[in-house]
């Protein structure tokens, strides 16, 4: 098949080798975080690792929304208030 799609070398075989190398990587990351849900599951501290990544998950939330929300100030109004500050600290 190899050789096939090597020869081909058309969109189809390519399309194929896509979905297939994505699908590897979706099953092994399936069974990885399968392994990890597990592992975190046999924890005695389950309650207190979840109120951590609670904690955590909102503190990275309110920096997402101050990086991406906040308008920053206009830059000429920025500008304009230096002036007024420079004018007032030389008493002019």
């Amino acid at each position: 098949m190899a050789g096939d799609t090597g020869r081909r070398g058309g969109l189809d075989g390519q399309a194929v080798l896509l979905v297939a190398g994505l699908a590897d990587v979706a099953v092994s990351t399936l069974g990885s975080a399968v392994g990890t849900v597990r592992g975190l599951l046999r924890r005695s501290d389950t309650a207190q690792l979840a109120a951590d990544a609670e904690r955590d998950l909102m503190a990275r939330g309110r920096l997402a929304l101050d990086r991406y929300a906040a308008v920053p100030p206009a830059h000429l109004e920025v500008l304009a208030q230096h002036v007024l500050a420079r004018r007032a600290g030389d008493g002019v």
